[in-house]
């Protein structure tokens, strides 16, 4: 069944816009069709088109619930910026999997070091691609995709999480053996191609991370977090 994303909306049982011409011109969808809304909370509208016209899509509301498919459990993902598209790929994946919000991150051997101007467009097309990834796998929110940060930033808002891994390629403790029962706010930060220095490796561990490993390969920046988070939600049970 189509999906849709609209804050609020059974205050307003209607879309509009780029989504409203969507449904009438390409799904060519008429009234009497169902669709499902979500509205970025959680909840799903599982709704009945009764118009159509002018960019609109009228609709009546047939039952509501809870979203079956978000985790039990908060991921950020902090992905160091990678070189070329790998970002997107990341992006859409991980939101397949279950991430809940996804930060890039400047660390010392990013190679990819976009001005303040160019990381903003970025991050407005990232978030199209995330709102995307929602929409094909049945996400009940939209995870953000945030501003870019310093990794010494990202160092000083780990206390906000119950847990935050850093995936090392010199090795750490396995994410399924460090994963504490009952926690809800988890972080998962990669690095770039060529990994953390040892002095950012320090300040992390410092900072409350947990050095973690992936296993004895060593994976591709665009790799590790889809490791990682597919890692967390088997752990925690959302892979059931």
């Amino acid at each position: 069944m189509p999906r849709f994303f609209k804050e609020f909306f059974d205050a307003a049982p209607f879309i509009e816009g780029d989504d409203a011409h969507h449904i009438i011109r390409s799904l060519r969808m008429r009234p009497g069709e169902h669709l499902t809304v979500c509205d970025t909370h959680g909840i799903d509208y599982h709704c009945t088109i009764t118009d159509c016209s002018n960019d609109r899509v009228e609709l009546k509301i047939d039952r509501t619930e809870k979203t079956q498919s978000e985790p039990s459990c908060f991921v950020s993902l902090f992905q160091c910026l990678p070189k070329g598209d790998k970002m997107d790929s990341v992006i859409k994946q991980s939101v397949e999997l279950g991430v809940g919000e996804i930060t890039p991150v400047l660390s010392t051997n990013c190679v990819s070091r976009p001005d303040e101007k160019q990381l903003s467009k970025k991050v407005e097309r990232w978030q199209k691609i995330a709102n995307e990834a929602a929409g094909q796998s049945g996400r009940g929110i939209l995870p953000k995709v945030n501003a870019g940060v310093s990794l010494k930033q990202l160092s000083t808002e780990l206390d906000r999480f119950d847990k935050a891994f850093f995936c090392y390629e010199l090795g750490g403790a396995a994410i399924t053996d460090a994963l504490p029962e009952g926690i809800n706010k988890i972080a998962i930060i990669v690095g770039p191609e060529g990994g953390f220095t040892a002095n950012e490796a320090e300040m992390l561990e410092l900072a409350g991370a947990t050095v973690t490993t992936l296993g004895p390969r060593i994976l591709r920046t665009e790799t590790a977090p889809l490791a990682a988070l597919t890692a967390i939600m088997l752990t925690t049970g959302n892979m059931k």
